[in-house]
């Protein structure tokens, strides 16, 4: 038996990329039972770290046995997350309608790319595609450069897992009042477009125009930036606010009404980079943690991954949990009363998951 905020909740998942397995990873260590249906002879995913928690249930779904199998678990679960394109699973026979029919209370949850409908629905993408036109991939990087890839993590794992779990949320907790479920159609399209909502606003009134690289937050601010040490490593800058640009300068002798006006002289932001650049070079990246160690100003070492399980930040609040397959990330966020249980393995199949759900056993032994 699970524990968490979410024990006692129980979750269908097909099997899928990106954003779902994601998503399900995050529902099983809050304490969901999460039943994932996989095609039989699929490629063993239970290594994957995203896969973890998970009772995987192979099950042939063209098999009307396997499909009504499957048809008593929905009637059963108050969660169903699909990744596929529209009209995928209505073409199994498992679509919202039938799912829905079986069980009035089920959250139908569906997380695509483009969304259920538009011109770009049936349309193939991955999480490059989905941020170029909500307008994120274009508006990160240098001026003057091609923008910037940030992994996948805008698309698939911020517009596309976070907000399917939002829409889970929000579903299960209207459900509490009123008995009924309903479908979630989540698109990372969607999903990034209103991460994007600040910077969408203030492009809508005239006051972020669409050059990259020229803002405060793109790498256009000396103040909020990344600098190159002695040993090629880099520190971050981010003062900001006055108080913190304040102390940054008084850390590194920067003094007078030249630097003390350099935040609002917008022209001269270029310039005191290469100074900054040049002043950031003449030391390693250690000797500038231990200048800024002590400083508010908003200044920290750029880590590479490996780096980050040594940090003494993240080491003493504990953020990797170590197993024999390797570092995992601890549940997050932490909660004072029902925490979630990091879960590092798969839990069992079909036999286990019928009996703990109180679903008889299908006729045909083979299932």
């Amino acid at each position: 038996m699970t524990s968490g905020p979410l024990a006692g909740v129980r979750v269908i998942e097909m099997a899928g990329q990106g954003p779902v397995p994601f998503a399900g990873m995050l529902l099983a260590d809050m304490g969901a039972d999460v039943a994932l249906i996989t095609r039989p002879g699929a490629a063993d995913t239970a290594d994957r770290v995203t896969m973890r928690g998970r009772r995987i249930v192979p099950l042939d779904l063209g098999d009307p046995e396997a499909r009504e199998v499957a048809l008593d678990l929905i009637a059963s679960a108050d969660v169903l997350m699909e990744g596929f394109r529209p009209g995928t699973m209505e073409r199994i026979g498992l679509g919202p309608d039938v799912g829905l029919s079986r069980n009035p209370g089920l959250v139908y949850a569906r997380m695509t790319g483009w969304g259920q409908d538009g011109p770009l629905s049936d349309a193939a993408g991955h999480d490059i595609n989905y941020i170029a036109v909500a307008g994120a991939l274009g508006a990160i990087g240098r001026q003057g450069s091609p923008p910037s890839i940030p992994l996948n993590l805008v698309g698939d794992f911020a517009g596309g897992s976070l907000y399917l779990l939002y829409g889970i949320t929000c579903a299960l907790i209207e459900r509490s009042r009123s008995g009924r479920g309903q479908v979630v159609d989540a698109a990372m399209v969607d999903g990034v477009v209103n991460l994007l909502s600040m910077f969408h606003w203030a492009s809508s009134r005239g006051e972020y125009d669409d050059v990259r690289g020229t803002h405060r937050l793109d790498s256009g601010a000396f103040f909020y930036d990344v600098y190159e040490t002695a040993d090629g490593e880099y520190m971050a800058v981010g003062c900001i606010e006055p108080k913190f640009y304040r102390s940054f300068c008084a850390a590194l002798g920067l003094t007078g009404p030249y630097w003390e006006r350099a935040q609002s002289d917008v022209a001269g932001w270029s310039e005191r980079r290469q100074e900054l650049a040049e002043i950031f070079r003449a030391r390693t990246r250690e000797e500038w943690i231990t200048v800024f160690e002590t400083v508010d100003a908003c200044v920290t070492p750029v880590l590479r991954l490996s780096e980050v399980p040594h940090n003494r930040h993240v080491q003493e609040r504990r953020i990797f949990v170590r197993t024999d397959r390797g570092l995992v990330a601890r549940a997050a966020p932490r909660l004072s009363r029902t925490p979630g249980t990091t879960q590092t393995a798969a839990r069992g199949g079909l036999k286990e998951l019928l009996a703990d759900w109180g679903l008889a056993a299908p006729r045909d032994a083979s299932v």
